[in-house]
């Protein structure tokens, strides 16, 4: 591995024992075994070093998490236990990787002075939108582009309201069997608006 992989690792594991914003140049070169001149040389910049391994241990965090997610959830099993399974793994990685997703927060603040950054969250968050009315709908979004869109939009402002809520206050937040209660208790108020009664 050269210096370069190096510093992405080193940066990585920064990242989720400090987060971005106490991350040091020193604290990546220490843990990298490289010189603070090889930052330059590879990135440019500390920033810029930081956001190319923000990028990555998201989207490796992404792949384990749907691996985790495959492999755990009964395929058959119907909308609701998938959707109760798979938050309860969501949580669990709040949880585990706190710092993480801390990092992926002070990032949103600075989309518009990273070169890039916009465009790359926002092919993220469409990418997750496809994933998630695929994982918990069942929708595949090359047969129905329509719904998938709608569900996986719903799905995701869902995820980055309670990332926020465990970020901030985990005491509250709510867990994998809240939100499955809630959308119950929602879906019968529907049904029973639907058909004329209450819920």
């Amino acid at each position: 591995m050269g210096n370069r992989e190096d510093l992405l690792d080193g940066a990585k594991r920064c990242l989720r024992e400090k987060g971005y914003g106490r991350t040091t140049a020193r604290d990546i070169t220490a843990v990298a075994g490289t010189s603070l001149a090889s930052i330059g040389y590879h990135f440019g910049s500390t920033k810029a070093l930081l956001d190319a391994a923000l990028f990555e241990a998201v989207g490796e965090w992404t792949d384990e998490l749907r691996r985790a997610l495959d492999a755990d959830v009964d395929p058959q099993a119907g909308p609701l236990a998938r959707f109760e399974a798979y938050w309860t793994r969501m949580i669990e990685s709040f949880v585990g990787n706190r710092e993480l997703w801390a990092a992926t927060m002070e990032v949103f603040g600075q989309i518009d002075r990273i070169p890039g950054m916009r465009q790359a969250i926002a092919e993220g968050l469409q990418e997750g939108r496809v994933a998630w009315a695929a994982m918990i709908q069942g929708i595949d979004a090359d047969v129905d582009a329509e719904r998938a869109q709608a569900v996986g939009s719903l799905h995701q402002a869902l995820l980055s309201g309670v990332m926020v809520q465990w970020l901030v206050d985990p005491e509250r937040a709510p867990s994998a069997r809240d939100l499955t209660e809630a959308l119950r208790m929602m879906a019968a108020g529907i049904e029973a608006e639907a058909s004329g009664g209450t819920a």
